[in-house]
C-alpha cells in the first residue's frame, strides 16, 4: 500500500471567497421565492415557502461555517491533551444511526493510546467532519472501518470505506451545488484543525482510506 503525496483534503486557499460565492446563489434563489410568493396561491405559496426555508437553512449553515473556519486557524495550544479514543468512540456511535439509514455500517476496528492538544468540540468536530463525509459517499451495503494503531513515530488513526471522499483539491471551480461546497469546506475546517496540531492527513489504496499520522503524545514535531 502505498500513500499518496497529497493531503487528501482541499486546501485553504481561496476558500472564504469560495463560500461568499455560493452564499449568492441561495440568496438569489430566496428573493424570487419571496417575490413570487405574493402572486401566488395558498397551495403553491406553500411549496414557494417551503423552498425559501431550504434556501434560508443553506445561508445559515454556510455563514457558520465561515466562523467556524475562522475560529479554527491554528494558533499555540495551551491546557491539557484530549485522548483521542473516548472522542472518536462517541463520534462513531452517534454518528452510526445516521450511517444506518443509508445502509452503512460503521465500526472501530482497533484502539490504542492517543492524545491531541485540541480542545475538546474542535476535536470532536473535526472528527465528524471527516467521518460524515466518508460515510456520505459509501454506497448501500458497504462498511467503514476506524482503526488506530501505533507506530515509532507517533499513532496511526485509519478510516477506511469502499471509496475516497472524491473531492477535488481544485477549489477554483465555481459551480458546485450548495451541499458539495459545505461539504468540502467542513472538510478544510478539519484539517486546519487537525494539521495546526502536527497531525498529517494522506490517502492509501487509491484514496479509498484516509489515514492520520498523530506525532507522539500529540505535539506537532519542530
Amino acid at each position: 500500500m502505498s500513500a499518496h503525496s497529497h493531503s487528501p483534503l482541499p486546501e485553504n486557499r481561496d476558500l472564504l471567497g469560495e463560500l461568499l460565492h455560493s452564499v449568492s446563489q441561495p440568496l438569489t434563489t430566496l428573493r424570487c421565492s419571496l417575490e413570487l410568493s405574493l402572486d401566488e396561491g395558498a397551495e403553491q405559496q406553500l411549496q414557494t415557502i417551503t423552498t425559501a426555508m431550504e434556501q434560508t437553512e443553506n445561508v445559515i449553515a454556510m455563514i457558520q461555517l465561515m466562523r467556524e473556519y475562522l475560529d479554527a486557524e491554528p494558533r499555540e495550544t495551551e491546557g491539557p491533551l484530549i485522548a483521542l479514543m473516548p472522542v472518536l468512540t462517541s463520534v462513531v456511535n452517534d454518528l452510526s444511526t445516521w450511517a444506518a439509514l443509508g445502509e452503512v455500517r460503521i465500526r472501530i476496528t482497533r484502539t490504542c493510546p492517543a492524545e491531541l492538544p485540541i480542545k475538546l468540540p474542535w476535536v470532536r468536530k473535526a472528527l465528524e467532519y471527516l467521518l460524515s463525509a466518508m460515510i456520505e459517499r459509501q454506497p448501500a451495503g458497504s462498511e467503514i472501518t476506524v482503526g488506530t494503531s501505533e507506530s515509532p513515530s507517533g499513532v496511526l488513526l485509519r478510516v477506511e470505506g469502499e471509496q475516497g471522499f472524491g473531492i477535488p483539491l481544485n477549489l477554483s471551480r465555481k459551480r458546485d451545488s450548495v451541499a458539495a461546497t459545505i461539504r468540502r469546506v467542513r472538510l478544510a475546517i478539519a484539517a486546519r484543525v487537525l494539521e495546526g496540531a502536527g497531525v498529517t492527513l494522506s490517502c492509501d489504496d487509491g484514496d479509498s482510506a484516509l489515514v492520520l499520522r498523530i506525532p507522539l503524545a500529540g505535539r506537532p514535531t519542530v
